[in-house]
């Protein structure tokens, strides 16, 4: 069998993939840094991450269902340009003298929105350029090299924003947008499935759309091993958005890091170690075990290591905390992403795909904004231990459900 690098238009997906992902590891500093340092909330930090999913859960199914219909590529590259525009006004507004807390949360709104649809036209491209039967090792190329990139701009990013600020630091995210789109473009084969039919009249087009969100929700409902990764990524979202969320806040607060050393992209660094760990083992993992096992697993081991992190008291041990609960973490989402793209027809990829994860990220606000509140009433370690109650629920929940049940798994996927 041909190896995933051999699929036409895969390498410049991917590089595309890790510039972004470069540049977003230097904003996902900077934002939360940038409005703790203007405001001094821990709510308003919280609240960066919070807009990191809030979007989903308002575009979600309608930008599943166009993603499906309309030209991937063009998509893409349409959400590259309002991205890039949008975070230009940051730097731009510093210069100025005039950047204010509700400046820097519209523009990570406007981030945010603008990856829901680029993330809808992902999830049918890699299909698209490797087929079905490639997807799991193509699904660890993609999440372990830009773990590999993540791993080191966090430090990057610490650096710069040490040296420029965190607002002038954003400026290298914005070439970053630019790189990808390019990337994007030089792609030659297409990246949206051949379609016989005409284009509805503009009346038609919503009847259309709800009628395509309905059956990408009906497969999703139907299919046993989707539904229960879905329901219970719910779960899982809640305790990632709090910890996540808090994450500045808890270098700062936490483990007393000085926010103008640079230091701070350590916690973030160590992440984005656990991305890269998940990343490379699933491909060993999934000769090995279903995937309900696996995530019943990532579930349990998630909640035991925030309780964890929440009580260990060194900087040094926190940290290798971080890398082992950002793999179990990370090990549960990809192996959901996987499964779904395995079992779910070419036609249907975005809207399921956006789907499931709009309800399984619909959590991550709710963990992050309660998250934030319960670090301001009380402290950031106390909010990390009740955190850990979303994905221990879940974890007893999984235990307890189909996806126990080998047979079951290893049949539908």
């Amino acid at each position: 069998m041909a190896t995933v690098w051999q699929a036409p238009g895969f390498r410049s997906f991917l590089g595309a993939r890790v510039v972004a992902g470069a540049g977003y590891a230097i904003t996902g500093v900077a934002l939360p840094l940038l409005v703790l340092q203007l405001s001094g909330s821990a709510f308003l930090t919280a609240a960066v991450s919070a807009l990191e999913v809030a979007p989903y859960l308002l575009f979600g199914l309608v930008a599943g269902a166009l993603a499906d219909r309309v030209d991937r590529r063009r998509l893409m590259l349409t959400c590259q340009a309002v991205a890039g525009l949008a975070l230009a006004t940051v730097p731009l507004a510093a210069a100025a003298d005039a950047l204010t807390v509700p400046h820097v949360l519209v523009v990570a709104l406007v981030l945010h929105s603008a990856f829901v649809w680029y993330d809808a036209a992902c999830f049918g491209t890699l299909p698209a350029l490797v087929g079905r039967d490639r997807l799991a090792p193509a699904n660890s190329v993609v999440f372990t090299t830009a773990s590999v990139v993540e791993v080191s701009f966090p430090a990057v990013a610490g650096l710069l924003i040490a040296t420029v600020g965190p607002a002038y630091a954003l400026g290298a995210d914005v070439v970053a947008y630019a790189v990808a789109a390019a990337l994007i473009a030089s792609i030659a084969v297409p990246l949206s499935p051949a379609r016989d039919d005409a284009p509805p009249a503009p009346a038609g087009v919503v009847a259309r759309t709800a009628g395509e969100i309905r059956e990408g929700l009906r497969f999703l409902w139907h299919q046993p091993v989707v539904r229960a990764l879905t329901l219970f990524g719910f779960g899982q979202s809640v305790t990632a958005g709090a910890v996540g969320g808090l994450l500045v806040v808890f270098a700062v607060d936490g483990l007393g890091l000085d926010p103008g050393s640079g230091w701070v992209g350590a916690v973030f660094v160590a992440t984005a170690v656990g991305g890269l760990l998940a990343g490379a083992g699933l491909p060993w993992l999934s000769r090995r075990l279903p995937v309900g096992w696996i995530s019943i697993g990532a579930y349990a081991a998630n909640a035991v290591l925030v309780v964890a992190l929440a009580l260990v008291p060194g900087t040094a041990a926190a940290l290798v905390l971080l890398v082992a609960w950002s793999a179990s973490s990370v090990l549960a989402v990809v192996n959901g992403i996987t499964a779904r793209q395995q079992v779910t027809p070419d036609g249907l990829q975005s809207r399921v795909n956006t789907t499931a994860r709009m309800i399984a990220w619909g959590g991550a606000p709710v963990g992050a904004l309660a998250g934030g509140v319960l670090a301001t009433v009380t402290d950031v370690r106390t909010a990390y231990l009740l955190a850990a109650l979303g994905v221990a629920t879940s974890a007893v929940l999984a235990a307890r459900s189909p996806l126990r049940r080998r047979e079951l798994v290893t049949a539908a996927v």
